[in-house]
């Protein structure tokens, strides 16, 4: 990538300005109303840093995954399959999309402001707290990367659908997920773990739950990884070559 340096700061500066873009749609509407359903912008920041950050991490490192399509319909995963490494190892090494850290530069910014701003009284057990939040939410991004791999497997394209959970789960992530209703957070909790890295402990960051288990349980949505990659493995398993 840094043999064409120019054009890799340029698309840095690109993925900031793009994540800014959302920033600013933000600071916008907060100008105009100061909560969301009681939140306010400095929480909603928090929020907003946390779902970005853990997206970013997973598509800088999984982009491969993200383009497996490409890759089953040339017939490139048969030259995957012979060689003495990992599936999973050789598909991430495939891409990796290190341009993208211009939306984690802006992630930064917004966890430098959000951090003294949103009301949080921090102590070593919220720290602890705020770094399982990144951890779980980029396994959760990562496990969607994977999930949505295994479904080209049957059906040899990427399915655009995938993107609601992928980038949507990041565009819905600027906000707490409870401010979506029940139902919603019920999906994001159940079905795709979203609000077990990011709603549930963020409510004990902000002193809206008393109960500090909120804060392990991004953890548990890092058990969302098994079923994906099990899913994973069926559909290696049912691969069929191209031929090409």
């Amino acid at each position: 990538m840094m043999q064409y340096k120019t054009s890799f700061f340029m698309t840095v500066i690109g993925q900031f300005l793009a994540s800014f873009n959302i920033f600013l749609g933000m600071f916008f509407m907060f100008q105009r109303f100061h909560q969301v359903d009681g939140y306010t912008y400095g929480q909603c920041l928090l929020c907003f840093a946390v779902t970005l950050t853990s997206f970013t991490l997973a598509e800088v490192f999984f982009r491969g995954f993200d383009m497996f399509a490409v890759s089953i319909a040339n017939g490139e995963f048969d030259r995957i399959m012979v060689r003495p490494k990992g599936l999973i190892f050789q598909v991430v090494c495939k891409k990796v999309e290190l341009t993208r850290v211009g939306r984690l530069l802006q992630a930064i910014v917004i966890f430098c402001y959000a951090i003294p701003n949103c009301g949080v009284e921090w102590n070593g057990l919220k720290c602890l707290g705020l770094i399982l939040m990144l951890i779980g939410g980029t396994v959760v991004f990562v496990s969607l990367f994977i999930l949505r791999a295994a479904i080209c497997f049957f059906t040899l394209e990427g399915l655009e659908v995938m993107n609601i959970f992928t980038n949507g789960g990041q565009e819905f992530g600027r906000y707490p997920f409870g401010i979506y209703g029940k139902r919603v957070l019920l999906i994001c909790t159940y079905l795709v773990p979203y609000a077990l890295f990011q709603y549930y402990p963020f409510l004990y960051l902000i002193g809206h739950r008393t109960e500090a288990w909120l804060l392990f349980l991004p953890l548990a949505a890092c058990l969302f990884f098994i079923p994906c990659v099990l899913c994973w493995r069926l559909g290696v398993r049912h691969y069929k070559s191209t031929g090409s």
